[in-house]
Parts: C-alpha cells; sequence; structure tokens
C-alpha cells in the first residue's frame, strides 16, 4: 500500500482484512466486487414485481456503544431499522448493503460491527451483498463512527400494504418492541447523561439492571412474524413504529377521515419510558410523538381476520396486543384512558 497514505492516517490493509472477515462472517465469497449481484429465486419472483427499497441508519444510539465498547449489537439496529421499513410495505426482504464511516479501522471493532449486521441479516431473511468501509480520520474521532443500511424487498405490486386498505372498524394489532429499539437517542442521552449525569453503569430499581444494558437491547427485526401474515394476506396495512413514534408512524399508515384509537392500558409499556418521562418532566404528547410505548409495530387488520391473525402470531411465537381500533375521524391518532371501575 500507499506508506504516504498510511502517514495521512488511512491503512488500506486494514481494510483489506475487514473485508476477509465479512467474507467468513457472512459465508458469501463474492463479496469485494464493484457491486453486489443478487439472483432472484423463482418463488420471489411475482407476477407483477415491484422492488421495494430502504435506507436508514441507527443514529445517536451509536454514541452510546462507543462510550460503552459494547459494538456487537450495533448492526442489528442497523439492519432492522430498515428492513422493518420494508416489511411494512408488505415486502419480503431479499438482500442488503451496509455502510461504515470510521475515524480509525480497529479491525476488533470493526468485526464485532459486522458480527451485528450478518446477525441482523439472518434474523431478516436477508443476503449481505456488499458494503462499504471508509476510514476518514479528518472526518470522524478516533473511537468515533457512523453506520448507513440498504435493504431491498420484493412484492406483487397487488400485495402492497397502502392506506387504502384500510376501513373503519379494522382492528389495532400492537406487536411489543425491544425497548427504546433505535429512536429518541438525542433525548434519552439529555436526560439521562446531561441533565441528571447519570453513568451507563447505572442501576434503576425499575429496570433492574445497568443503563447500558437497556439502552443497548437491540431492535427487533418482525420478519419471521410478519412474513406468514403477508403470505396468507392477513393484513390491510402496517406501521413500523420509528422517529415520531405513535403519533407520526401510526398516521402514515392511514387514510384521510380515518382515525387509530388506542387504548392505553391494553399492552405493557416498558419500564424504561415512565422513567425517562419522570426524569425529563416529559408531557404525554412528548412521549407519544418520541419514544414507541412498547410497540415495535402496529398491523392494521380486517375484523374478520383478527382470530387468523393472532393465530398465525402466536405459531410463531410472537406476542401481540390487541391495542383499538379505527374510527372515523379527522385526526389520526388518538388515545383513550382506560375505563375505570
Amino acid at each position: 500500500m500507499s506508506d504516504a497514505y498510511k502517514k495521512a492516517g488511512v491503512d488500506i490493509n486494514a481494510g483489506y482484512e475487514v473485508l476477509k472477515a465479512v467474507k467468513q462472517l457472512s459465508g458469501n465469497a463474492q463479496l469485494g466486487g464493484f457491486g453486489g449481484a443478487f439472483p432472484l429465486a423463482a418463488e420471489a419472483v411475482a407476477n407483477e414485481p415491484v422492488l421495494v427499497a430502504g435506507t436508514d441508519g441507527v443514529g445517536t444510539k451509536l454514541l452510546i456503544a462507543i462510550a460503552a465498547h459494547q459494538h456487537t449489537t450495533i448492526g442489528i439496529d442497523l439492519v432492522a431499522m430498515c428492513v422493518n421499513d420494508i416489511l411494512a410495505q408488505g415486502a419480503r426482504p431479499q438482500f442488503f448493503l451496509d455502510y461504515l464511516g470510521l475515524g480509525h479501522t480497529d479491525q476488533a471493532r470493526v468485526k464485532a460491527i459486522l458480527q451485528g449486521v450478518v446477525a441482523g441479516c439472518e434474523q431478516a431473511g436477508m443476503t449481505l451483498i456488499g458494503g462499504e468501509t471508509a476510514e476518514m480520520p479528518d472526518m470522524y474521532g478516533q473511537e468515533h463512527y457512523d453506520l448507513a443500511g440498504f435493504a431491498v424487498g420484493i412484492a406483487n405490486r397487488a400485495d402492497l400494504l397502502t392506506p387504502q386498505n384500510v376501513q373503519a372498524g379494522d382492528v389495532l394489532i400492537g406487536l411489543p418492541s425491544n425497548g427504546l429499539h433505535s429512536n429518541g437517542f438525542s433525548l434519552v442521552r439529555d436526560i439521562l447523561f446531561k441533565q441528571h449525569g447519570y453513568e451507563l453503569s447505572t442501576v434503576f430499581p425499575e429496570l433492574g439492571h445497568d443503563l447500558q444494558t437497556e439502552l443497548l437491547r437491540p431492535t427487533k427485526i418482525y420478519t419471521a412474524s410478519v412474513l406468514p401474515l403477508l403470505q396468507q394476506k392477513l393484513v390491510a396495512s402496517i406501521a413500523h413504529i420509528t422517529g415520531g413514534g405513535l403519533i407520526e408512524n401510526v398516521a402514515r399508515a392511514l387514510p384521510a377521515q380515518l382515525s387509530a384509537t388506542f387504548a392505553l392500558g391494553s399492552w405493557p409499556v416498558p419500564a424504561v419510558m415512565p422513567l425517562l418521562a419522570r426524569l425529563g418532566n416529559l408531557s404525554a404528547a412528548d412521549v407519544r410523538s418520541t419514544f414507541n410505548l412498547g410497540l415495535g409495530m402496529v398491523l392494521i387488520v380486517h375484523p374478520d381476520q383478527v382470530d387468523a391473525t393472532l393465530a398465525a402470531l402466536a405459531a410463531q411465537h410472537q406476542p401481540a396486543y390487541q391495542v383499538g381500533q379505527v374510527t372515523v375521524g379527522a385526526t389520526p391518532v388518538v388515545f383513550q384512558e382506560a375505563a375505570h371501575a
């Protein structure tokens, strides 16, 4: 390699070693070309095929991973943020590419990050067909890095999930999240570390473990649970609950003049969310528009398909809750307090 380039802070040989490691981790010997190739299997080719693509990152949750020196699950977050979006469109995930930009190629750290990406792809039933690792010492600090991903799925055009499939009287079925997932971390970090000065080692009784464990829970990937529903055409629309919380994301799954009415108390809320609300003096609107409140996906299902949907989810050992219904109304998302006895 160029000795001058290494003196400038870029170690190309380290990048080659990373590529070797990714090939071993993924089992894909074709990685390393100028582009990734993915053959569509006969069963994946739709009658009127539509490719559905999604791209996303992990956001400032990366700063938690960096501070904790714990990088093995952040790649799962990356895959989840992308693949759950294309599932919500009704697409079967096919392949994934990643981008890792960093200040210094620490091979052990990069391997840990990419182990998570490979594990996420396995959970999502996707193939990792390529990516890029870019060492940019003047762009990032020595310990800092950023992650982005790109997922592609396929669907029949007629099977795409759109808001137009939704009707008044449809039922909202919530799939639980694995905690905060990968959203709202700028607010989380502000409350916990800037406002109050807590450490990652701090243990809150209501959590039962330290903040590092709680904050680095990987985002749940819903492929195994949702694909059977798509194959059986049981779902009218899906909302993946990411940035914007329940309010913004569920609204995206509804047509105009219909409202998703949630019955508060019909599903469990992870303890970290009321804890953050208390410590940050957050309003109910703040919490609902920032965090997932314990629901990583909301399925909108016609009433006559509810039993079949719940049975299919149970067959995948996926917990699910009936959390409300679709009503006529101008406000897209409404929260109803539980009735008192």
